[in-house]
């Protein structure tokens, strides 16, 4: 059974229907006992990382994920989720994340060019940078959709998958039991499937 922790940010609906397509036993809850007797955890989020990071912490989720992960269950960011798994972010200020890998959340605005729109909004190609069973039924230049105004960097030791706007952007990292994805598999259609299947397999 898959947990999606419920904190009160992310698009639960639509990560529920798709990991019940692929054939998922899934759940959505805040219930930390339920956290804890699942096999897996997913972590989704939207919205900002400081309201999001305040909400997991007073939830009291946060301890739980971090404990639950140091056993070895393995856990998914989505979007925002993915962010939080990072040190820190420096969105409009800086804020404390989970710490579960190295490296902090950064805002695209000085770092691509200025001609590009931001937030980064629609499909984009990834392109692998390391193997990894998250992407067991992918191929490089699959498209994913994504929606984000920042993005992880000096996260080197994790970064397996990136996509192009106007510079590499990191989109998928994993190191351990640990895995992120910066766009959306469950609004990505066949790909995002594909993505949410595999992560189930592991």
């Amino acid at each position: 059974m898959i947990a999606i922790v419920d904190y009160g940010v992310g698009n639960l609906f639509s990560l529920h229907s798709s990991l019940k397509a692929v054939g998922a036993e899934t759940v959505v809850t805040s219930d930390k006992a339920v956290i804890e007797n699942a096999e897996k955890i997913i972590l989704p989020g939207v919205g900002a990382f400081a309201d999001a990071a305040e909400k997991l912490k007073n939830s009291g989720l946060d301890e739980v994920v971090k404990a639950e992960v140091k056993k070895g269950k393995p856990l998914m960011g989505i979007c925002l989720g993915m962010q939080m798994l990072f040190e820190r972010s420096f969105e409009y200020g800086e804020h404390q994340g989970l710490g579960l890998l190295k490296g902090d959340v950064v805002p695209m605005k000085g770092y691509i060019d200025e001609s590009l729109k931001i937030p980064h909004i629609g499909w984009n190609a990834l392109h692998f940078v390391k193997e990894n069973p998250l992407f067991r039924y992918c191929k490089e230049g699959d498209f994913v959709y994504f929606v984000h105004s920042y993005f992880a960097d000096r996260c080197e030791d994790s970064v397996v998958a990136t996509a192009d706007y106007g510079k590499p952007l990191t989109a998928a990292v994993a190191k351990g039991n640990v895995y992120g994805c910066q766009f959306h598999p469950e609004k990505s259609g066949e790909v995002g499937l594909k993505i949410l299947k595999a992560f189930c397999e592991i």
